[in-house]
This record gives C-alpha cells, structure tokens and sequence, in this order.
C-alpha cells in the first residue's frame, strides 16, 4: 500500500480504528481471521466502523469478511458485513486449484490476478457495481472484484503481482471520503 501512497498501521485495538482513513481486511483464512476478529474484540468496532463509513478493501478472505452472506461457510462464521453480496468460500476449489489470470478490471485495465483457494460472488445487490469476472475456464462469467459505495473487494490477491493499480484505486477512494 506504501507503494500506491498511503502509509500503514496494524490495527490491534478498537481504538487503533479511530486513527484511520481507510481499512485493509488481508487474504489468510478468512475462519481464523474471523475467530481473532471476536477473540481480541475487534468484531464489533469493525462492523460499527465499516457501516458507518470508513473505506474498506477486503482482498480473498477479506471479501468474505466483508460479505453480507457466506455460502460453504462454517457454521460459526462471523462477519463484518456491509457488502450486498452473496459469496462462495473457497469457490475455486483447494489449495492446489489455485490459479493465476488477467481479468479486465472495469476502471483500471487488465490485471494479472492470483487466486489462492478464493472465493467468487454468487450474487450481488443492486447497489453493488461489478469491477471484474473471469473470462475463461474453470469459472467463466463468475464474478471476483466488486466496490459499493465505500467498500471494495477482489478474490484475489493484487500485492502479489507487484501491480498496485487496485490498491491506488483503493487509495483514491479513501481520499474522496475524506472530501
């Protein structure tokens, strides 16, 4: 993110939040991520943050945070919410389905895209603007960026090309919130 002009802090508190102009919600497992979100109390103050407006890009596991609904999800999942769409975790199959393609990404070109056991949208609301889908097998038409509002998601993994095109989008979105 450095790279595409913003500087960067770990949030580890609630009251790390208020020190923010935008939120990062990384790739991992999104079930881990889930379960320290409530472990070290964040959960809450995450949710109140991102529905009241604070700029959030969630990246693979991330967009499955930020998804109103989780489809192959465990039972006890618990996310942040606030983007009108419906997501299949793991949607691409296992680790070893991973994969890498160029996907035409609405507004910033052709983007090399790493997807590592990533999920697809299903479904999205009608506020939600689709950015990009995959244009070939294994899962031609299926939709992997997507923004609404102030929120931006993408299955896949943009910091591992070294492209920063989606996070200076990113970036130019959390600038214009602050206007």
């Amino acid at each position: 993110m450095v790279a595409s002009g913003a500087s960067t802090v770990h949030v580890r508190r609630d009251s790390d939040l208020v020190r923010l102009d935008g939120l990062v919600l990384p790739g991992g497992e999104s079930t881990t991520i889930s379960r320290l979100l409530e472990v070290f109390e964040l959960l809450e103050p995450l949710r109140q943050a991102v529905g009241g407006g604070l700029p959030t890009y969630g990246s693979c596991a991330g967009m499955i945070l930020l998804a109103d609904t989780v489809l192959d999800g465990r039972p006890d999942h618990r996310g942040v919410g606030g983007l009108d769409v419906v997501v299949r975790r793991n949607a691409f199959g296992r680790q070893v389905d991973s994969f890498e393609t160029d996907v035409a990404f609405q507004g910033v070109g052709a983007v090399h895209a790493v997807f590592i056991r990533a999920p697809w949208v299903e479904s999205a609301g009608e506020r939600v603007q689709v950015l990009a889908r995959i244009e070939g097998a294994p899962a031609a038409g299926k939709v992997v960026a997507v923004r609404q509002d102030h929120l931006l998601a993408t299955s896949f993994h943009p910091e591992l090309t070294g492209d920063d095109r989606v996070h200076r989008l990113f970036v130019t979105m959390v600038k214009e919130a602050r206007l």
